[in-house]
C-alpha cells in the first residue's frame, strides 16, 4: 500500500517538473483525510476550481482515506526523530498508525526532511 503525501498528489494534479511514475497511480494508495483538505485550501488559494477542481475529484476518488483519529492526533503529539512541520506530524503519525496496524506501508512524498524522518520512523518509501 503507498501512502501518499500532499506534495506527490499536488505535483500530479498541477503538471509540475516531477511527477511520480504512471505505475504509482495503479497501486492501493491510502492517505490521511489532511491531504483532502490541503489539497483543496491550494486549489482555492490558486482560484484553480474551473481548471482543476474535476481533476482533483477524480485523483481524490482513487484514494483510500485513514480519518484523524484520537489514535493517530495522538501520535501526532509525540516526538519524532527529526523536526517535521505540523501538517507533516500529522501524516506521519498516520503512516505509523497503518503500520502499527499491519499494513505493509511505503510512503510516496517530494518533500526530502520528512522522507528523512519516515526513514528513522522505519517507514519505507516508495521509489518516485
Amino acid at each position: 500500500m503507498i501512502y501518499l503525501d500532499t506534495s506527490v498528489v499536488l505535483a500530479q494534479l498541477l503538471a509540475e517538473d516531477r511527477k511520480a511514475p504512471r505505475s504509482l497511480w495503479d497501486q492501493p494508495l491510502v492517505s490521511s483525510r489532511l491531504l483532502d483538505y490541503e489539497l483543496w485550501t491550494r486549489i482555492h488559494a490558486r482560484k484553480l476550481e474551473s481548471s482543476h477542481g474535476e481533476a482533483a475529484r477524480l485523483l481524490l476518488s482513487r484514494i483510500s482515506f485513514l480519518e484523524l483519529s484520537p489514535m493517530v492526533l495522538e501520535r501526532a503529539l509525540e516526538p519524532f526523530p527529526g523536526p517535521v512541520r505540523t501538517l507533516d506530524a500529522l501524516h506521519l503519525a498516520s503512516a505509523v498508525f497503518l503500520q502499527a496496524n499491519g499494513q505493509s506501508v511505503r510512503l510516496a512524498t517530494f518533500d526530502g526532511r520528512l522522507a528523512d524522518v519516515a526513514l528513522r520512523l522505519n517507514l519505507a518509501l516508495a521509489e518516485i
